[in-house]
């Protein structure tokens, strides 16, 4: 073990003011000022190693979100840098009583996932490599380790999560090229927020084609009226050949969710996101039941793992969209990304916000290579915004990600961006 240890940690409240343009506006969030509560681990490291993370949030609140993140010091002060993050995630997850304030669940966990996203970033920059990469080559039982199994055992054993993780094992080198050499498919809702106007929404419509994606998206949700002629509008501009999925922000009783998806039904949309509660487990199901062969997605306001299993098996979901700065971190992501490859559906991770595509694109390709082993069906969101701000920005080209190689997990933001960012209650 190295010697060095974790000597400070340093946040921020960060915050940009995205509703000036609508930016990020939907059915549920008319003004959001995408923000990142963020943390930088110092340490003592004679090579000058630095992990950075944060959670996301949308503006007011950030601060409570970095105050959460603060508190956590104790945790993470005189660690060692190489500390098990395993054993790490258990400790601090299932803590006596920051229990309490979830369980598992809100600002705490997120809070914990920050933290435990900023040991993996510091883990990958030592050891050189991508996140992804840095995943992708440890062994099955190294992975499975990095797993909490509570709660999950009745849908997905570590025996069984072995056998997914070994039988995924002898392609590793050849999908590990493949990304490298072509990347991962990638969709953008830079067209589709709410707040935009028609000729904006056609003209964003005919960019994304022309740049290569074959999905975009739409938010919906605020007027039925609106929604019809703005798929009406995406389908005349992009043509029958692009997928269109829709994306109500959780703005729907099931009832509504069920006539509303019906109703824009003609103008063909790929799947519905978020039609009710992401707590309703019953409720997806039964509006995945009524709306087939529309498909659902759902993920990014899914609070942890659990929810995520029974979804699954209530069958409430197509498309499982897991977040990396939701959850407690990278660990519960690889549980939840298992789960998915038990049951057979597609993980498109949400994404957009601030840093979230630069983070997520990681989780993907780590699943790809060692977990379910397919592209088929899978994309992940792309928002073109903010990319500027983070010292190794997300990349798509010809509607693909392009794989990154640079050491870390790509979550460190800009000194300059930390200055001109910050948030001050005084204005």
């Amino acid at each position: 073990m190295s010697g060095a240890r974790i000597t400070a940690v340093e946040t921020h409240d960060i915050r940009f003011p995205t509703s000036l343009q609508l930016d990020g506006s939907d059915a549920m969030n008319p003004d959001p000022d995408y923000s990142a509560a963020y943390l930088v681990l110092h340490t003592d490291d004679p090579d000058g190693h630095q992990g950075h993370g944060f959670a996301f949030t949308i503006g007011r609140g950030n601060d409570v979100q970095t105050a959460a993140i603060a508190a956590l010091t104790p945790y993470v002060v005189g660690r060692p840098v190489d500390t098990d993050l395993g054993d790490l995630w258990r400790e601090m997850v299932h803590d006596s009583q920051l229990r309490w304030l979830g369980p598992e669940k809100g600002v705490m966990h997120m809070a914990i996932g920050a933290v435990i996203n900023a040991f993996w970033d510091l883990a990958a920059k030592r050891a050189g490599l991508p996140l992804w990469q840095l995943l992708a080559r440890m062994s099955p039982e190294e992975i499975v380790q990095l797993v909490d199994f509570r709660y999950l055992s009745d849908a997905l054993t570590e025996k069984e999560a072995l056998t997914i993780l070994h039988e995924k094992s002898g392609q590793k080198s050849a999908r590990t090229a493949e990304l490298l050499a072509s990347g991962y498919p990638a969709y953008t809702t830079s067209p589709g927020w709410l707040g935009y106007d028609d000729d904006k929404l056609r003209r964003l419509c005919k960019e994304a084609v022309q740049q290569g994606f074959r999905q975009i998206k739409l938010k919906v949700g605020a007027d039925l009226d609106d929604d019809r002629r703005r798929l009406r509008i995406a389908r005349e501009v992009c043509g029958p050949g692009i997928r269109i999925a829709v994306d109500a922000n959780q703005r729907w009783d099931v009832p509504v969710a069920i006539e509303w998806i019906r109703a824009l039904a003609p103008y063909d949309p790929w799947w519905i996101e978020e039609p009710t509660s992401p707590d309703d487990i019953l409720g997806h199901a039964t509006i995945a039941r009524a709306i087939a062969p529309i498909r659902v997605a759902t993920g990014e306001h899914v609070q942890n793992r659990i929810v995520f299993k029974q979804l699954l098996q209530a069958r409430g979901l197509d498309y499982l969209q897991l977040d990396a700065a939701r959850v407690a971190g990278v660990n519960e992501n690889i549980a939840i990304l298992l789960l998915a490859a038990k049951f057979g559906v597609p993980v498109c991770p949400h994404a957009g916000g601030v840093g979230l595509c630069e983070m997520v694109r990681h989780l993907s390709m780590f699943d790809y290579v060692a977990v379910s082993g397919s592209m088929e069906d899978r994309i992940i969101e792309y928002v073109d915004h903010l990319h500027e701000h983070f010292v190794d920005p997300a990349v798509v080209r010809d509607g693909r990600y392009v794989t990154p190689t640079t050491p870390g997990f790509s979550s460190a933001m800009r000194p300059e961006t930390l200055t001109a960012f910050a948030y001050s209650s005084d204005g």
